[in-house]
């Protein structure tokens, strides 16, 4: 199972996991509790619920390069375009916007 840690305004606000099923999202309890806490995006709202999915989440997904920049990151990691959540970890550690996506220590 592959693990992402999720930041919003460099804050670990969740975790991101890939398993046998799909995915599953869970904001960090400390995260749900601060007063600025902000929701990752408006399809995972704010909430100590684990959200799961058949597939990569829209939002994560859309947060992944495409065209050339996707062609430059298949080939660099060598990589498959299929799989969302590899490039993810290797290509959106510094997105436009306020999210973040970066290996979970058990995936270093």
């Amino acid at each position: 199972m592959r693990k992402a840690k999720v930041y919003v305004d460099d804050i670990w606000a969740g975790t991101l996991s890939e398993t046998e099923n799909g995915y599953q999202y869970a904001y960090r309890a400390d995260y749900v509790d601060r007063a600025d806490a902000a929701s990752v995006s408006v399809t995972l709202p704010l909430s100590d619920k684990l959200y799961e999915s058949k597939i990569l989440f829209p939002f994560f997904d859309g947060l992944i390069p495409e065209g050339w920049l996707l062609d430059i990151v298949e080939k660099n990691w060598k990589l498959n375009e299929r799989d969302r959540m590899g490039i993810l970890l290797v290509a959106c550690h510094d997105c436009i916007g306020a999210v973040s996506i970066h290996p979970h220590e058990d995936e270093i």
